[in-house]
């Protein structure tokens, strides 16, 4: 199968699912649909759609019952219309929608076509709540399961939750044939994961964050491929994982993208410059430097302030040690979103660039925004052009070509699968920040032990490293940190001290990267 692309920019789920395993519904699930119900006006009805349950009267009225129970006014509750165009009308009026179990062939089969899927689509647009368990779980998907037979019997389902598999019943029904038939079908269609949800259990997506509810476990599955074997994760109640995240990591497998080898040259900046900073303040010598690399007074610099979240980015300023600087232009750019990245603004800007500012945050944010459009490469083209590239802190981390720290879960997750690619402005290169400040020497390690021909760099706060052709300067207050592979390799075992495994360029001082590189 072909994978995906689209899947890479769908990181964001508005409104909310409640995807529950079968069996006895969760208390926690039942608090969930309630407490999204709240936000809603009363008006606005919760749609139970049984019609295609193997006794649709008996399972209709024990949901009406149980929401009943759980505070839900009687009535907001309806049951869902048999026929399609009452019940798209229904929809309409709905903040909220219970699936429940039978077989989800018979769902399919009562509403064919994708008029229902579109106005539950669409319902989830506008912030609304679809909960389903069962067979309402397992349509959820763009491809679904069909039957309870062992194989991967696939079909069409609604595409609610993209980029996925559900398999509901988990653990309960032919233990090993259930297991059997999800890795089958991630193998078959491997830009998607599998989500295995047990009976009693739900999992409540939300944004790009899933979260276990419930006493049982949910079972995540990403397909192997020819350089990496296919993977199993186990989440418990309380538990959380990163929906883009799994996305990517399936996706990246799918193309057999290989992080850890280099795409380009040996670590130089062939053209033009980078000014790469560890975070934590700017000399005034490396500012003067940056600015003077950009062209001094004639220089147009475009800052990126895309790491933070974008309702902090959409209100940033331009940082304080651009703000008075003599500079022709300084363009701050919040864009995030491929229609902003496409628009004149963005790309004007970028296009008479001389300089480039990545500000600090999270990196794997920077991904999102940029990857897939036609960012990436105007950035590069600035370089091309003579110009200057820097960053600070994420901002620095994102210049290399292996991404540490880019799990969007938490920065103490060095290596995240499908957030392991920066923009490689600085090719061949892992570069981690904040390095003695947090002591994080261990950390590269392992990263540089793995992917052994990328050159591994930690740099102390307020310092920076510039870079022209192979040639590379510290300036600041601290000290660069490089790391080969084979120093990796002999000091893996050795974790009293990892400081050891470094070799420490001190401010000042000039390297060749060749010589670095090749010891």
């Amino acid at each position: 199968m072909q994978p995906d692309p689209g899947l890479l920019f769908s990181h964001l789920l508005t409104g909310a699912l409640l995807i529950i395993g079968g069996g006895a519904i969760p208390e926690s699930v039942d608090q969930a649909f309630v407490w999204r119900l709240a936000n809603h006006p009363p008006e606005r009805t919760v749609v139970i759609l049984a019609a295609a349950a193997a006794e649709p009267q008996r399972t209709s009225q024990a949901i009406f019952d149980r929401l009943q129970a759980a505070s839900v006014n009687p009535q907001r509750i309806v049951v869902g219309d048999s026929d399609t165009k009452r019940l798209i009308e229904q929809l309409r009026s709905a903040c909220a929608v219970w699936i429940c179990g039978g077989r989800q062939s018979r769902l399919a089969k009562a509403y064919p076509g994708d008029e229902v899927a579109a106005e539950l689509r669409a319902l989830l647009q506008r912030d609304g709540t679809i909960a389903g368990t069962s067979a309402g779980a397992a349509i959820m998907t763009k491809v679904m399961f069909s039957g309870d037979g062992k194989g991967p019997q696939l079909a069409a389902g609604w595409h609610l939750l993209p980029g996925a598999f559900v398999d509901p019943h988990f653990w309960q029904r032919d233990r090993a044939d259930r297991a059997d038939r999800l890795r089958s079908a991630v193998a078959l269609h491997p830009d998607r994961f599998g989500v295995g949800i047990d009976e009693a259990t739900g999992v409540l997506v939300q944004g790009r964050e899933l979260m276990v509810l419930g006493r049982g476990s949910v079972t995540i599955m990403v397909a192997g491929n020819a350089t990496r074997s296919a993977t199993e994760m186990v989440l418990r109640t309380g538990d959380r994982a990163d929906l883009q995240q799994l996305r990517r990591a399936a996706y990246a497998r799918s193309i057999g993208m290989q992080p850890g080898i280099p795409t380009g040259p040996s670590p130089s900046c062939e053209s033009g410059a980078l000014v790469i900073v560890g975070g934590g303040g700017m000399p005034q010598a490396i500012v003067d430097r940056f600015i003077e690399l950009a062209g001094g007074k004639s220089a147009r610099i475009v800052v990126l302030p895309t790491a933070m979240p974008r309702y902090q980015a959409i209100k940033a300023e331009i940082p304080g040690f651009l703000r008075q600087a003599d500079v022709t232009e300084v363009t701050l750019l919040s864009a995030s979103t491929p229609q902003e990245i496409e628009g004149p603004k963005f790309q004007n800007a970028l296009a008479t660039a001389t300089g480039v500012w990545f500000d600090g945050g999270r990196q794997w944010r920077f991904v999102d925004a940029y990857e897939q459009t036609n960012a990436v490469k105007l950035f590069h083209e600035v370089l091309r052009r003579g110009g200057v590239v820097g960053g600070t802190s994420a901002g620095a981390t994102i210049l290399g070509e292996y991404l540490v720290r880019g799990h969007p879960l938490g920065n103490q997750i060095m290596m995240a699968e499908g957030y392991e690619r920066g923009f490689a402005l600085f090719p061949g290169t892992a570069i981690d920040q904040h390095f003695s400040q947090r002591r994080r020497h261990a950390d590269l390690i392992p990263v540089i032990a793995l992917h052994p021909q990328m050159l591994g760099i930690g740099l102390d706060e307020a310092t920076a490293l510039i870079v022209q052709g192979t040639q590379a300067k510290v300036v600041g207050r601290g000290a660069v940190y490089f790391l080969t592979g084979r120093h990796a390799a002999n000091v893996a075992a050795d974790t009293d001290n990892p400081a050891s495994a470094y070799r420490v360029v001190t401010s000042g001082s000039t390297i060749d990267l060749t010589e670095v590189n090749g010891n």
